[in-house]
């Protein structure tokens, strides 16, 4: 992967465990939300969705 200011830059939850089970999101970009399989690394697919989709989707999923 490069450098490159655009980019995505990675990272799973802290929540995760180290079993390789997890997914990645980039919130570097702005606008938009990349999320990957951890397993499939740079050459897996790649989901993008709008930031206020992926804020949606997380107060959706926070609520009890």
């Amino acid at each position: 992967m490069t450098n490159s200011p655009d980019a995505p830059r990675w990272f799973t939850s802290s929540h995760s465990s180290n079993g390789g089970d997890c997914v990645e999101v980039a919130t570097n970009l702005p606008g938009t939300v990349p999320v990957r399989d951890s397993k499939a690394g740079d050459g897996g697919p790649v989901l993008t969705f709008s930031a206020p989709a992926f804020a949606a989707f997380l107060g959706a999923v926070r609520t009890p």
